[in-house]
């Protein structure tokens, strides 16, 4: 139990004012519309999601047909295991954080130091705040699970110089139960054409729907290892990808000659 003269330690947010409003009520208001114009397509409740990172304005919509599909389930999930890429600092293996807290301006979520325990002994585990300090990938999704759940505990884990191997074999001692969702942060392809981004992006999606984890690479999508070290363990469960969004920023709110794509998928 933490002493009474020891304060918590708080990873403040990086991108407020920028990829979503800093204001309080400006965000719970932008993220409940949001929440509300997507409609949820998926036949099942998730276990796991992946769902897009770039700034609301662009993705915003496309993330929240993600999370529009915890509805039925928001009261049961007590643990939220959130992993992207590491886009600012270099690690080699996988950090997780050692702050207590991850704070939005909607308030602060704890971190599930007791989940995090159980990966701890992994060899390319390395507990560091450093690339968790400047990160979006995770940050962005946050405001949507505090607007869904009631309360949870957060497992935040980036991605460096990893394997996919290595991602699965964290998710398998993370999976849990139905108290435990899974999230993988990550855009698709980056500055392309219109036309060619939906080329590839439609020859990625394919491939996470066939569960072929291999096809992803660092051209298909920024998180293509917590994505395919998903697919890895998904299909040790048995669980495929269904696709619930595809798109990318021309559709969104950005020129045609240099998108970014996104994609949505439940398990």
């Amino acid at each position: 139990m933490r002493a009474a003269s020891q304060r918590a330690t708080v990873r403040p947010p990086a991108v407020a004012g920028t990829f979503y409003p800093r204001e309080p009520d400006r965000l719970a208001a932008q993220v409940r519309n949001l929440l509300a114009e997507a409609a949820s397509s998926a036949v099942v409740v998730p276990k796991a999601l992946i769902a897009p990172h770039a700034g609301y304005v662009y993705s915003g919509g496309v993330a929240a047909a993600a999370f529009a599909t915890l509805g039925p389930r928001a009261q049961s999930v007590a643990r939220v295991v959130l992993i992207g890429p590491a886009h600012y600092v270099y690690i080699r293996g996988i950090a997780a954080p050692t702050v207590d807290l991850f704070e939005t301006p909607l308030g602060c979520v704890p971190v599930d130091a007791e989940a995090l325990a159980k990966i701890a002994d992994l060899r390319f585990i390395v507990q560091t705040d450093a690339p968790h300090a400047p990160e979006h990938a995770l940050e962005v999704e946050l405001p949507f699970l505090q607007t869904l759940l009631c309360t949870f505990k957060l497992v935040p884990l980036v991605v460096g110089d990893a394997s996919a191997e290595q991602v699965a074999d964290a998710l398998q001692r993370l999976w849990g139960g139905p108290e435990t969702l899974i999230i993988v942060s990550s855009d698709l392809s980056h500055y392309h054409s219109y036309e060619t981004a939906r080329r590839l992006d439609a020859a990625t999606a394919a491939a996470i729907e066939r569960g072929d984890w291999a096809k992803l690479g660092p051209d298909q999508a920024c998180g293509y290892l917590a994505a395919a070290g998903l697919l890895v363990e998904a299909a040790r469960h048995g669980l495929k990808a269904q696709r619930l969004a595809l798109c990318n920023s021309g559709d969104t709110a950005g020129p045609p000659n240099r998108v970014v794509g996104y994609g949505v998928w439940a398990f």
